[in-house]
């Protein structure tokens, strides 16, 4: 199962067409304090979004919804349901990923095995309403470090207020790829913006 270097995160179908648009391939749908029809709504929209561009669609917090609709994939705050009970509810073909804030985390998830862990936050962020601690450079190449170390060989995406200018260094560490809202979403042109993010993780121009 193949995980991307780039995970854009919306509530948006617009911003998910724009983000594809410009290369992103795997939308996670994050939507928050919204009735479950309208999630539902928000859901199929993006859904045709990323059937038109071929991308992988992943819905937080929401393993019901995403089995409903086929979405290929959940993803896990720490506050939801259990990974392995998800897993049991969607089966082996569901992408199933995980959000760690320290090794510990990251080796819990491994263990209920997860197929992604999104590791952060990086710095400071306004979409996330309650934040872990800061992980810094240092924490991610601290927490790496350690995954090599155990034999934890589960993708590790950063996330957290990630721009541009920090992928370079965070890649040093040993992540797999970076999770990114902000940045392209608020950008000026977020198709332009996801295309620089492209070419930063893959080294491959946008198509």
């Amino acid at each position: 199962m193949k995980i991307n270097a780039l995970h854009y995160i919306t509530a948006s179908p617009e911003a998910a067409e724009l983000a594809c648009q410009g290369g992103v391939r795997w939308v996670q749908l994050r939507v928050k304090n919204q009735s479950p029809t309208i999630w539902k709504q928000l859901a199929l929209e993006t859904q045709a979004v990323c059937r038109r561009y071929g991308a992988t669609l992943i819905i937080n917090d929401n393993p019901a919804l995403a089995q409903e609709i086929g979405a290929e994939g959940v993803h896990l705050g720490q506050q939801d349901l259990p990974p392995d009970e998800a897993r049991q509810m969607l089966g082996a073909r569901f992408i199933v990923g995980g959000t760690a804030n320290t090794f510990a985390d990251v080796q819990r998830l491994a263990a209920a095995g997860v197929d992604y862990v999104g590791l952060g936050p990086f710095r400071f962020t306004t979409t996330k309403e309650k934040l872990s601690p800061i992980l810094g450079l240092a924490g991610y190449a601290d927490i790496l470090q350690q995954c090599r170390a155990a034999g934890i060989t589960v993708p590790v995406v950063g996330i957290g207020g990630i721009l541009l200018a920090d992928v370079p260094a965070l890649l040093t560490t040993g992540l797999h790829g970076v999770a990114v809202s902000g940045a392209i979403g608020t950008a000026e042109n977020p198709a332009v913006a996801a295309g620089q993010f492209v070419r930063e993780l893959t080294g491959v121009e946008a198509i």
